[in-house]
Order: C-alpha cells, then structure tokens, then sequence
C-alpha cells in the first residue's frame, strides 16, 4: 500500500538533509533517532540538542519525513522535551502515517529528571485594583463570546467561582412540573419554586448565572432564563433530566447558584462579566497579584490521537512519558445540563480513537477543565500507567467503543489501566468517575489509587438489565479506592457494576470511606442486570450503606471478602428475582451498627425447563448463602437478624447451614487491620487470608 505524504516545506526538508547527514549511521545503527523540543526554540531549526524545535506539531512533522525516507527503520524515534512549560495553540493530532512500529515505536518523552508541561492555559494580566481588595482584569474574548471560560487558577490553584451560599446549599421549595410521587423521576424539568430571597430578578447578568442542582446521582448545570419574583419561579433556559428532588422522596433537592457578581464576597472568589469582558477576582490573604500568575483554561484538548478503525487505518506504537499536561477548557453547549450517567457527555483532554499499542506512563495531569483521558472506539492494547491524574474538573480515565451492531474493528479492549493515582476528580461535575469503563471487553485496572470524588471510583459496564452487553472479562484488582461520594450525590460505590458482564472479576481490592447524600454510599455496587461476575478477596468498610449491594443481578459469586463497619447496613439486596441472584461463601462480615442483611432477601417460586420434553421444574432459591463467618461483638446471636427473621428461621430456609457467629479475631479492625490472628475461626471454614501489601500503585520502573 502507497502511503501519500503532503510535500514538506524546502526549509522542512533542508532541516531534515542537515539532521539525517549528521546523524551518520545513526538510522541504522544500535542508536535511536533523536528529536529535541526546547521553550527557545524554533520550528525552523534542525532538531537538535543544540538548536531544538519549539513545538510537538513540527517535531511530529519530522518524524513523519523520516519515516518516508527511511521505512525499514528498526530503532526507536526519541522525540525529547527540554524543561519548560508549552503553550499549545491547537490541539495536536496524531494519525496512521504517524504510527512507529514494534522495533521502532515513537517515543515522545520529557528529558531525564526534567520538569515538562504543555499547557491550554492563558495567563490573565493587566489587573486592576478597583475596591479595598477586589482586583479587575480585562478579558475581551469573553465580550465576544468567544471564552466563556468557569475556571480560574492563581499560581495553579483553582479558585471559587462567586457562589450563593459561599458554605453549603439552597433547597428547592417546590416542584411545579411534579416529584416522583405524581410524575417519573426521569422528567426533564425547568422550573422550580425557590425559598423568598434564595434568587433575585435584579442579580447582574442574570442569564450568566448558572443554577446547578444536586439531585439523585446527577449535577444539572442551568442557566437561568428568568425569574418570577412574586411566586418564587426560576426558569432555565434549557431542561434538567430529572425532577428536583433530593431524591426518590418529596424533597427538594440542594443548589448553588455560581456566577453572581452580588455573591463576590470571600477571599478566593471570582466573576467573570461576559458583556463587560471583565474578570474579577478577590485575593487571598498574602496574595501579590503583581508576581502571580493567574491563568483561565483556553485550548479544549492537547492530543488527538485518530485512526480510521472501520476502515482498519490505526495509530500504532506512539509513547508519552514523563510529560505534564495543565488547564484544559469545556463549557457545556447550549441544551446540555450534564444528565448523562457519570459526566459521560464531557469530552476528554487526551482522546484517542483507532489506536493500538500506544501509551501514557509517567504523566501528570492537573487542573483540567475535562476528563483527563478517553480511549474511543477501536482501541486496544493500550496501557496508561504510573500517571497522577489531580483537580479534574471531570473524571480521570474513560474508555469506550462500539456495541454489538458496530463494526468488529470499532470494538474496544485490552486495555491496561495500572498503577495510577486518580485523586480530587469530579470539581465541577461531581458525577464523574475515577475511571470508567463502559461498551469494552477484557480490561485490566489494577494497583491505583483513586480517592476524594464525588461519585463512583470504578464503574464497569454500560448495558442496563440484561441485554446483550459488550463488557466482560474485565478485571478490577488490586486497586485502593477510598473517601467516595463524600456525602454530595447518592446511588454510588467505590466499584459499580451494570449489565451482563461474563468473565468479569473484582478482587483484591482495598474500599474504605464510603459516604453518600440520601442513599446507596456502597462498596460494592451490582446494579441492573449485574450477571456472571466473581468477586473475591476484596475489603470494605466505612460505607455509609452496605459494604456489598445488589440492586438485582444474576448468578454473581462473592467469596472470601471481608465486610466491615457498613454504618447502616452490611449486606443488601433490593429485589428478589426469579433466578439465583448471588453466592455468598466464606465471607466475613464484622458490624456493630445496622443491619446485617437489609431490603429484600426473600426467596420466590418460579419455574424453568431443564429438557423441552418434560414439563417445567420449580424451585424457590433466588440465593445462597453459606460458609460464611458473622460477627456482632455487642450483640448475642439471638437478637441478630437474618433478613428479618431469626437465625434457626435463616438456616431453615437453607441458608449458611454451615456458617458460624464468633469473632474472626481481626488484628485490630477499629484501625483498619483485618489481618486475621493465629486461631481465627475463619480458617475452618476455607477462608484465604487477603493479603493487602500489593495493593494500590507499585513503585515506577527506572527510566532507561
């Protein structure tokens, strides 16, 4: 196959006469190819340590040149960053003709033991003092219309944009389009009815202000449109996906409301005035606006990485290493108030689509306005490992691709998430994941640690009950997931689950801290349709709810975990189906308050046919249980309850005949130490000890 290559500009190629005849036999030799990027450089220099480019495109572009004259090229390409920071004016796109191959991949990497960062951030000057401590700046761009931007970073950290209340929420006093008990929770509202004063007809720029609602497991983010003063109506200009309750109950949700001028009123507070172009920033004490550097998100993405996978072009063989990626902007378009499960309809800084054995390794991404990383359709056998992902706007790693009716090429899988550290996501869209897996296959998230969001460490699947779901053979492992949900949004877990997932495995992983606003602060979540998983060997305690959850599943296997200190329940199942939903077996279950099995753990009669020749069989087992070890140290075996009833009336039902109620003899389980002592009665019942020292991210390989 001929491969096109746009003629390159004479100075282009007198640069890459000069650098290949230096080179010598270097193209050929034992030595890589070597590029070199400087913050002094110049695009029309060769490329050299000495006289380096100046930006990724032109290094790109001469990576392109050497692979057409030299296409049997067998040693690495090294495209090196000298230290400094990279003003990116576009986003960099990647594509098949800039592919390396297994001998000769292209390496794109910061220089040994040098600080490197491209940035989509511009810096704000020209700041005026214009009340005893609150500055102005001019921003015309946002007078046009064309940088509206909702982040602002002094000397990199992220400031508050002027809120109402400055500490905690408003609530919804009325729901004039209905609440669940007289419409579904799902309709698209916008309206509500406000508490006298909460919202104001007169605030400056009332159509700049954005609402944003905290309601089931979504953040609505909602311009207002207009406000009724005599009955307490906001208006939005665009509709939310949901009622504004709470919850499932009849009461009104939380809000802020951002944006307000009238609500600049704190140290750290700023607006931006788009009809005046103007932005306003009150400083915190100590801060020298003279010396800071104060920067808005400008540029939407850094790389696009894009192959054609239907038509079988991929992107292949391209590393990034060591580099910092810094300030990336998104504004939700007109019609779109982020009702999408997980944040799932912000795009990403990094995007990549087609590509095959590419990676990230040794990156830092911070301060993104977006997700930090999305893999699309047709990617495979891409690794993203050793990055800090930090101050997301969004959520950190997403990747997804073509269902069952796309082209086999479009499918996504085989993808290694490892030893990554994913914390403080979710800052302006607290809906957003850790990381996110959704229509992909045979993935493998192992060693990170994600903490300190507001929504769903880990969510696996993207099919709701039990359709045809293109994930499975996923594996969740090793991963230390901690302070989730912090008590913002409900119906979440450290680890969530949705679909038919065959194959699928979550084990040995460390959960802890779980808190929700109303509901569902979970460990482990199965929600619809969760089908043909094993869980094993994990650890959870600290929820707020139950360390392990069912909403309803089938057939999904849970041995040898650990669940402690569910703070209102431990285990819990919510619908009884009629099919086994779940094996429970040689489980340790520790709890001084709540429940111990919650909801719905009833067993129902159905049928179903074992030969089309004879009739029907029955049968009343929806689960099982048994093999397990219970332990309340405040409470006597009769005054526990088993899914209401006693533990005689338990056992007469079938279930845990062969499980006990004594202490496992936890090392010291207030501390978080469930190592098990010498004698514990666990281990007559088959339980493996879980060891927990490999858990989370490993150290970094040395850099060659």
């Amino acid at each position: 196959m001929r491969v096109s290559v746009p003629r390159a500009p004479a100075r282009l190629l007198r640069a890459l006469l000069v650098f290949t005849t230096s080179l010598g036999l270097g193209l050929v030799s034992a030595s890589p190819v070597e590029f070199y990027i400087g913050p002094q450089g110049s695009d029309a220099n060769p490329g050299t340590k000495r006289r380096p480019f100046a930006t990724l495109g032109r290094a790109r572009d001469a990576v392109r040149q050497v692979r057409v004259a030299h296409p049997g090229l067998a040693r690495p390409i090294n495209v090196i960053f000298q230290e400094g920071t990279y003003l990116l004016a576009e986003p960099v796109e990647f594509t098949p003709r800039d592919s390396g191959t297994p001998g000769s991949p292209v390496i794109y990497s910061a220089a040994p033991g040098q600080r490197v960062v491209l940035s989509g951030g511009r810096r704000i000057s020209g700041w005026r003092r214009v009340g005893p401590n609150l500055w102005r700046a001019p921003v015309p761009e946002a007078r046009a219309g064309s940088w509206l931007f909702n982040q602002l970073f002094v000397n990199g950290a992220p400031q508050v944009r002027a809120r109402i209340p400055n500490e905690g929420f408003l609530r919804v006093a009325g729901c004039p389009e209905g609440t669940p008990k007289t419409v579904n929770y799902h309709t698209d509202c916008q309206s509500f009815q406000f508490s006298p004063g909460d919202i104001r007809a007169d605030w400056t720029n009332l159509s700049q202000v954005e609402v944003i609602v905290y309601h089931f497991w979504t953040d609505s983010h909602l311009p207002i449109l207009s406000v009724d003063p005599e009955n307490h109506i906001v208006k939005f200009a665009h509709k939310a996906g949901k009622v504004f309750t709470d919850d499932f109950s009849e009461e009104g949700a939380r809000y802020i409301v951002e944006n307000v001028f009238e609500g600049l009123d704190a140290p750290g507070e700023w607006y931006l005035d788009a009809p005046r172009g103007e932005v306003y920033y009150i400083p915190l004490p100590g801060d020298d606006l003279d010396g800071a550097e104060i920067v808005a998100p400008q540029l939407p993405a850094f790389i696009r990485i894009n192959g054609n996978p239907a038509r079988g072009e991929f992107v292949e063989h391209l590393a990034f290493e060591g580099l910092g990626f810094e300030y990336s902007y998104f504004r939700l378009p007109p019609g779109n108030s982020n009702d999408r499960q997980g944040s799932a309809s912000i795009p990403a800084a990094i995007t990549l689509r087609g590509a095959r054995s590419c990676r990230f390794e040794n990156c830092r991404f911070r301060n993104l306005g977006t997700w930090a990383i999305e893999a699309g359709e047709g990617c495979s056998d891409l690794e993203f490992a050793h990055n800090e992902l930090s101050n997301l706007a969004a959520g950190g790693l997403r990747i997804n691709g073509g269902t069952e009716r796309n082209h086999p090429f479009e499918r996504t899988g085989r993808n290694r998430i490892l030893d990554n550290h994913v914390h403080r996501y979710g800052q302006t869209y607290p809906s957003a994941v850790g990381v996110l897996l959704m229509n992909t296959e045979e993935n493998l998230v192992a060693h990170n640690h994600i903490h300190h969001g507001f929504y769903t460490g880990i969510s696996v699947g993207w099919v709701w009950g039990y359709g045809r779901s293109i994930s499975q053979g996923n594996r969740i492992e090793y991963n230390h997931i901690h302070d989730i949900g912090q008590g913002l949004l409900s119906d979440m877990g450290a680890i969530y689950t949705l679909g038919v997932s065959p194959g699928t495995t979550i084990r040995n992983n460390l959960i802890h801290d779980v808190d929700a606003n109303r509901y569902g602060g979970w460990g482990i979540y199965h929600d619809e349709g969760s089908t043909h998983l094993l869980v094993e060997s994990n650890v959870g305690y600290r929820t707020k709810f139950a360390p392990f959850n069912i909403h309803y599943a089938r057939e999904v296997t849970v041995r040898n975990n650990i669940f402690a200190f569910g703070r209102l329940e431990q285990l819990s199942r919510t619908r009884s189906e009629p099919h086994r939903t779940v094996f429970l077996e040689r489980n340790i279950v520790y709890w001084t308050t709540g429940e111990l099995f919650s909801k719905n753990w009833e067993d129902l009669t159905y049928s179903f046919h074992t030969n089309p020749n004879r009739p029907p069989a029955t049968e009343k087992v929806t689960f099982e249980s048994n093999w397990n070890l219970f332990w309340n140290p405040a409470l006597e075996l009769e005054n526990v309850k088993f899914g209401g009833g006693s533990w005689s009336e338990w056992q007469a039902r079938g279930k845990d005949r062969n499980s006990v109620y004594a202490d496992p003899l936890f090392v010291n389980p207030a501390q978080g130490d469930f190592r098990l002592m010498p004698g514990s009665p666990a281990f007559a019942l088959g339980f493996q000890p879980i060891d927990l020292r490999s858990v989370g991210p490993r150290p970094r390989p040395a850099r060659k």
